[in-house]
Formats: C-alpha cells, structure tokens, sequence
C-alpha cells in the first residue's frame, strides 16, 4: 500500500511538471506586463526611449521573476536538513522582497494608478476648498464691524442735526464749532462704512472667480478619459485658484479698519470754539470734551475688533505637488489594499506551488523509509552489486563470502538472486542524492 501511494504522488509530481512550468511562466509574464505599465507611468524622455526603456525592464523583471521560483521549485523540496531549509526560507523570504520592490508596486500602479491619481486630485480639491473658505471668512470678518460703524455715524450725524435745530448740546442754536466738530466725526464714520461696503463687493468678486475654479477642479476630477491631461488642466486651475486666495486674503479691510480707528484719537482736532460770548465759549469746550471722550471710546472699541480680526490665522500657502500613478498609489496605499494584494500575488503565487512540492516529497521520502530495502533498490544499485559480485568471484573470492554481499536480513538486500523485472524503480529524488 505504501509503495503503491508513493508511485502514485511520483507520478503526480511528474504529470504536474509541465503545467508547473507553464504557471511560472504565465505569471512572470503578467508580472512583466503589468510592470512595464507601471514603469511607463514613472519615465520621462521620448516616446521611443520610454518604450524601450520599459520593454528592458519588464523583460528582465519576468525572467527574474520566472529564474527565481524555478530554482525555488526544482531545489527547495528536496533539501531534507533543518539548517539547509531555514537557509533556502532565508533566499526565498529575501527574493520575495527584492520581487516586492521591483515588481510589485508598478503592478499596483497599472492596477490602480489612475484611481489613486483621482483620489490625489480630490483630496487637492478639498483642501483648497477649505483655504478659500477660510479665506473668505477671514476677508468678511471686517463686515460685523459695519453695524457699529454705521450707529457712531448716525449718532454723530443726530447729534449735529439736534445742535444745529434746537441747541440741545450747548444750548445755542446754529451752526457753530460743535456742529462742525459732530458733523465730522460723522463724515469719517461714513467713509469707513462705504470702505467696507467696496470690500465686500470685492471679496463677493472674489470668491465667486474661486467657486468656478474650483468646479472646474471637481469636474476634472471626475471626468471620464485618461487622467494625465485632466491632471495637467488640474495645475493650471490650482495656480489661478491659488491667485484668488492670496487676493482674498489682501483684501481683508481691518488692517485699514485698524489704522481709521487709530486716526480717530490720535489725530482727533476740535475746532476752536466761536461762540458769541464766554459762557457759550464754556459749554462748547464741554461738549467738544465730551465729543473726545467719545470718539476716544468709539477709537477704543474698534481698534480692539480690528485687532481680534488681524490676529486671526491666515490661510497658510499651499502648494500642489503632482504625482505620477506610481507614486500615488505609494501615497494612498491603505486606500487601495486589493489592487496591491493582486500585484503582490501575482509575483508570490509560485510560491504555494514550491512549497505544495516539497509537502508532496516530504511525504514521498516518509512512505518509502518504511519499505523494505529489497522495494526501495534501484535497478542501476542491483546491477552494481552484480557487478561486485562477479568481480569478488573472478579473484577467487568463495561463493559464501560474495553471496554475503546479497544475502543479507532485516533492511539489507536479501536474496536478490536474478534481474527481477517486478523490481520497482527507485524515485528520481533517491538518484539525485
């Protein structure tokens, strides 16, 4: 039973050979197309130096590739001893890598460069989305100080109509140095509101240019067809988004904001007062302390918004890098484990089959150190002790003592006394050792 199940596993090992061969070269072959993709994708140069340059490099990684596991294959399995099998583990675990490296992340890159290269694109789109909001906010920041603005401005302009009407601040009618210094501090209040009033206008401009710049990159992104020329448009739709950002961001009115409040203190002047007689000269002095003490307020209070608005964080520049598929794939690696599981399959599956061969010998050799040694002999092994014996007979050696050559108990050849033809054949593996 155990010779007849050892035949059998020889012969499978000897119908499988072909078909063996054939798979390790079919797979080095794929392994070779797919990596001249992949190499295509990463060259730069003439089309014809491109071509061949790939063509060599995919030529040499298959018929590494296909060198390698057959040398696995055709020793591997038949190395018995403990350190000579951790030695061949060591040569297959440090080719697979050296496969990994040459081979297996431009066959993931024509496997999904183009996706991971969309994926590069779309995150891009992303971020420059979030710095042209960010942007924009920070431009219309200077917006909620219009309200404040625009109160001071009325307040003032009241109170000149009211000093002018009635006298209800020095109790003089008229138009005099009061209602001057009130209708001023109102002009400059004005000034500033219809300064906010143009940046708004212009940040609204602006941030419209980028919306459409940044459909364009959307649309790009997702646009059927190969995805180097969309990537090339995709640089150029950067560079002008880039430009509208960096506008957005000079064009933030609180520096000036800042600079306007400042002026209302520092270079507060009030007029010399002109009234008629001294009391009214007094109560216009009063007033126009009081006024200073406003503006002084009102100086305050903006200065301090505008200064919470400056010290907001920036947009910090950003700069597009492209990327070949290759290096894309690189970079997105998590994102596309089934493309790399196949493109490192593919230059790792000969291995299943190395070592499904040395299961299948290992097996061979336990079966057969269990028959007798008379079933293990090869018909080569019987003719030499023939040949022994003759030549032990011919220099007169006796019968007895060349018949011990033979004649022998328990595991050694006994009996062996004719060219049997049902004596079985030795494995192919017994011979190679």
């Amino acid at each position: 039973m155990a010779l007849g199940a050892s035949q059998r596993l020889n012969d499978g090992v000897a119908a499988v050979e072909t078909m063996t061969r054939f798979a390790l070269a079919v797979l080095a072959l794929a392994s070779g197309v797919y990596t001249y993709l992949g190499v295509r994708s990463i060259l730069d140069g003439s089309p014809t130096a491109v071509f061949f340059a790939a063509i060599i490099y995919s030529a040499s990684v298959s018929v590494g590739i296909y060198a390698f596991w057959s040398y696995m294959a055709r020793f591997y399995p038949h190395v018995t001893t403990h350190a000579g099998r951790v030695a061949m583990l060591g040569v297959m675990a440090l080719g697979a890598a050296m496969i990994i490296a040459m081979s297996s992340w431009l066959n993931a890159a024509a496997l999904a460069g183009s996706a991971a290269l969309e994926q590069h694109l779309a995150e891009t789109v992303e971020d420059y989305t979030a710095d042209l909001d960010q942007a924009h906010q920070n431009a219309l920041a200077a917006q909620s100080l219009l309200p404040d603005i625009q109160r001071a401005s009325e307040r003032f302009a009241q109170l000149a109509a009211s000093e002018r009407q009635s006298g209800a601040l020095t109790g003089t009618t008229g138009s005099g140095s009061v209602v001057q210094l009130l209708s001023q501090m109102s002009a400059q209040m004005k000034d500033l509101e219809n300064g906010i009033n143009a940046s708004r206008e212009q940040v609204a401009m602006l941030f419209n240019q980028g919306q459409k710049r940044l459909e364009t990159m959307r649309t790009l992104v997702s646009a059927p067809g190969a995805v180097t020329p969309r990537a090339d448009q995709f640089s150029s739709e950067v560079v002008a988004l880039t430009g509208v950002i960096t506008s957005l961001g000079q064009t933030s009115i609180a520096p000036s904001i800042r600079r306007a409040a400042d002026d209302l203190s520092l270079g507060f002047i009030a007029p010399v007062a002109d009234g008629g007689d001294a009391d009214l000269v007094t109560r216009q002095d009063q007033v126009m302390e009081t006024v200073r003490a406003s503006v002084a307020a009102q100086s305050k209070v903006l200065s301090d918004a505008a200064d919470e608005i400056l010290g907001r964080t920036p947009v910090a520049e950003r700069r597009f890098v492209p990327l070949s598929s290759a290096e894309a794939v690189l970079r997105y690696a998590a994102d596309f484990i089934p493309a790399w599981a196949g493109a490192i399959s593919i230059d790792l599956l000969p291995g299943v089959l190395v070592f499904i061969l040395a299961t299948v010998h290992g097996a061979i050799r336990r079966q057969e150190e269990k028959l007798p040694f008379a079933e293990r002999i090869t018909a080569a092994e019987l003719l030499q002790a023939l040949e022994v014996q003759r030549a032990v007979m011919a220099n007169g050696g006796q019968n007895g003592e060349a018949g011990d050559l033979v004649e022998m108990e328990g595991d050694e050849p006994n009996n062996i006394t004719s060219l049997d033809p049902r004596v079985r054949v030795k494995d192919r593996s017994h011979e190679d050792r």
